[in-house]
């Protein structure tokens, strides 16, 4: 018998606010195949589907039969964003380094672009991860009427409402805010790793860079030039002797 999902409380959050969206430069790009105008923008709906699920895949990290699918309209976003979270790479890089409940969060800050309401959610759904598995939470998640009303079948999810007008500064991007590794897995791989630089990094202008011809630019050929010089000699006057040291001319005729 199947455990249902435990009830849990939706807070406040940004993607919950009803407001007019003026469109601008810090708002989240959507991608769609209802708009697709050419084979190009398919490729950029795949790249942005990898880039909001995996951050960046190598080229390792690619699924082709899956990119194929989609290419030829056998499967829907949908189903190649279910691919994509249920893969090896998905698998290895969160499943397998963080505990369900660090699971479940990375899931939802990724397939339902907004971080968990509060630690009953978790909750809820690591129960889910302990009796349906991954594939059958996965499956629920993508189900849920958040996902569908907000994305349905042709939308590549995104982070909902990052930045509003109101606010000088948005919310931080879900990769910065929530790495794939916990903090045991990042204390056993080593990170942070602290990197020393001996010389000091200074942001310069671009009108204070020099330009061409300007002798700066060939301090570093002059200071490699090993130039030898003599060595200049410490006489005292003390230690000089006049009489053989100064030359003596002698008049003609005179001995």
């Amino acid at each position: 018998m199947a455990i249902p999902l435990l009830t849990y409380d939706p807070s406040s959050q940004n993607q919950r606010v009803a407001a007019y969206e003026v469109p601008g430069d810090e708002q989240p790009r959507i991608f769609t195949t209802d708009n697709l105008l050419s084979p190009s923008d398919l490729d950029v709906l795949i790249e942005a589907a990898y880039r909001q699920i995996f951050f960046h895949a190598f080229a390792a990290d690619r699924e082709t039969f899956l990119e194929s699918q989609l290419r030829n309209g056998q499967i829907t976003v949908r189903d190649f964003v279910r691919g994509l979270v249920l893969s090896n790479t998905f698998r290895k890089s969160f499943y397998d380094l963080n505990n369900n409940y660090r699971f479940v969060e990375q899931v939802i800050q990724r397939v339902l672009g907004r971080d968990p309401y509060n630690e009953r959610e978790k909750i809820a759904w690591s129960i889910v991860v302990a009796t349906k598995g991954i594939r059958g939470f996965i499956d629920e998640v993508l189900n849920t009427e958040e996902y569908l009303s907000n994305f349905g079948d042709s939308t590549v999810p995104y982070q909902r409402r990052r930045i509003l007008p109101s606010q000088s500064e948005g919310e931080l991007p879900f990769n910065i805010k929530s790495p794939r590794y916990e903090a045991y897995h990042r204390t056993k791989l080593g990170f942070p790793q602290i990197i020393w630089q001996v010389e000091v990094r200074r942001f310069l202008p671009q009108e204070r860079k020099p330009k061409a011809g300007d002798p700066a630019l060939f301090l570093s050929m002059a200071q490699s030039v090993n130039a030898t010089g003599n060595t200049p000699q410490r006489i005292s006057s003390f230690n000089i002797d006049i009489e053989k040291s100064v030359p003596y001319r002698q008049l003609a005729g005179i001995k």
